[in-house]
């Protein structure tokens, strides 16, 4: 098996490599990925959109291609970065922020930081509502059994992959070929566990950022579309109820037969959510 990663491009952000993915032209949106993943798990999102918008997608610090931090990888500096990125790519107004599973929480804490850089927060069954949350991540906070885990073994990556999905259809040896890539770069391993170690413990997501990122989204003045796949087995789909509850502005829709990743299993589905959040359509 062939172990790569798929063509992107980069940026220089403050002396670092992000691989990135831009095309199109119109509107901006930022495509944000979740926990040890890459930009390509919006590839197919990523071609829709482009039709008519500047589509930016990135390997967060220490992810696919792109290098890690200098310091400590936490949400803050994860969300500093990508506005960094964004002033690299040329966009300094606001984008429609798109963010699965960390990348929602990515996303919010850009809207929150930066709040001139956001158009709109799309969240795709995304981290921050929650303690609950698979126990495969909660085993890297224990430091024995993250050596174990983060391993770069075709069986761990192929199991990974089977668990994001409901139908295993989506469970190419490209994508595991992919995980391969990206668990294999020399830095994978100590980017995963510090940012389990801030955003949770063993026993789940840690409630204080959740709280405080929370109350500061729900103060913004942003359209919010919140996503969930029923059959989550990452982030369960019982967090969408908690987030109607924090966010009671926002849209919401939840995939029947769908898993951690809606914007794959069903990307025709999610652009018509974002263009109808984008466009004010109330039939959205």
């Amino acid at each position: 098996m062939t172990v790569a990663l798929p063509p992107a491009d980069d940026r220089a952000v403050d002396g670092r490599r992000m691989r990135c993915r831009i095309t199109g032209d119109g509107p901006p949106v930022l495509l944000l990925h979740g926990i040890g993943r890459t930009l390509d798990d919006f590839t197919a999102l990523h071609t829709a959109l482009a039709r008519d918008h500047r589509v930016l997608a990135v390997d967060l610090p220490g992810h696919g291609g792109s290098a890690p931090l200098d310091g400590t990888h936490t949400l803050p500096a994860l969300a500093a970065a990508v506005a960094g990125f964004l002033d690299a790519a040329g966009v300094t107004g606001p984008a429609h922020l798109v963010g699965n599973s960390l990348g929602g929480a990515v996303a919010m804490r850009l809207a929150v930081d930066a709040p001139h850089r956001a158009a709109s927060l799309a969240l795709l069954n995304s981290a921050g509502f929650g303690q609950e949350v698979t126990v495969a991540l909660r085993l890297l906070a224990v430091p024995p059994l993250a050596r174990l885990l983060l391993r770069p073994h075709p069986a761990i990556a192929r199991r990974t992959e089977r668990a994001i999905f409901v139908d295993p259809a989506y469970v190419t040896e490209e994508r595991i070929a992919a995980a391969l890539a990206v668990a294999r770069q020399p830095h994978a391993a100590r980017v995963m566990r510090e940012l389990v170690r801030d955003l949770g413990t063993w026993r789940g997501v840690r409630p204080q950022w959740r709280a405080e990122l929370l109350d500061a989204v729900a103060a913004l003045d942003l359209p919010i579309l919140l996503v969930w796949g029923d059959r989550d087995l990452i982030l369960p789909a019982a967090h969408l109820g908690y987030a109607r509850s924090r966010l009671p502005r926002a849209r919401s829709h939840l995939f029947r037969d769908t898993g951690h990743m809606p914007q794959i299993e069903r990307t025709a589905e999610v652009e018509g959510l974002l263009r109808d959040l984008w466009t004010g359509d109330p039939a959205g």
